[in-house]
């Protein structure tokens, strides 16, 4: 049995993930602020488990409770890889800094940030005597690597998550069974994000019409696509420790 616990299942990457992981032998843990039904009764169909866990990524308590739950469980003797995907995150504020609210900076870094790493601690700490395949993916950004104007904050979330992926890999890499951990950039996908993208004044975000223009032109991968290419890598492939991947590496 394979268990993949899942942040942001409820649109986008996230539920593309979950739906092409609704196979047997697989257990599906979603963390989201809101329930899919479709992939709930698809998952039922299959008589594949799912099991959805309403959580408040901004609240650390909440978030490890989710943890514990989830862990308590998962049948550690039948476990042939845990696999932990911390997808959700959020692009607001677009605003360059100066113009922003605190509270939005804040959440942002709570969001993209703090939460995948409360979530990776708790399982590093859960799975550290557990002998099998374990994995923490984290989903990043190519804004990670570049600055975009009016997205000083998301920027700054996401390459602090790579640094994260980095830096935990390095410290697994003494450890008697180590987590892999890898981050992995989807690049442009016609998502609601983008969606939310496009609606942004030029005036705080000045690369509108470009994002515009991926729509118009059909540049956008489709989510299924880009979930397709990334589990390959991690059920099919060899990933690299702490290394940072990209969709046009796999496509």
């Amino acid at each position: 049995m394979k268990y993949f616990i899942i942040t942001g299942t409820s649109r986008g990457l996230g539920k593309a993930l979950t739906e092409q992981l609704i196979q047997e032998d697989n257990t599906i843990f979603c963390i989201s602020r809101r329930q899919n039904n479709e992939l709930k009764n698809l998952a039922a169909k299959e008589g594949v488990n799912l099991y959805y866990f309403s959580c408040d990524l901004q609240k650390v308590e909440e978030t490890e409770r989710v943890m514990e739950k989830i862990f308590t469980t998962i049948d550690f003797t039948n476990a042939e890889g845990i696999y932990l995907i911390n997808n959700a995150g959020m692009v607001e504020p677009i605003q360059p800094i100066g113009k922003t609210g605190s509270s939005d900076i804040a959440m942002n870094i709570e969001v993209n940030l703090i939460a995948p790493m409360i979530l990776s601690t708790s399982f590093i700490r859960y799975t550290a005597e557990i002998n099998t395949m374990k994995m923490i993916v984290n989903i990043s950004s190519g804004a990670a690597n570049r600055p975009i104007y009016g997205w000083a904050t998301y920027c700054s979330s996401k390459a602090g998550l790579d640094m994260f992926t980095k830096t935990v890999a390095f410290e697994q890499d003494s450890e008697e069974s180590p987590v892999t951990v890898i981050s992995f950039s989807p690049g442009v996908m016609d998502t609601d994000m983008q969606a939310s993208i496009r609606q942004s004044d030029e005036s705080d975000f000045k690369d509108v019409e470009k994002f515009k223009e991926y729509h118009e032109s059909g540049q956008l991968r489709a989510p299924e696509t880009v979930s397709h290419a990334l589990l390959q890598l991690i059920l099919n492939g060899t990933p690299e420790n702490g290394r940072v991947y990209h969709i046009t590496e796999l496509v």
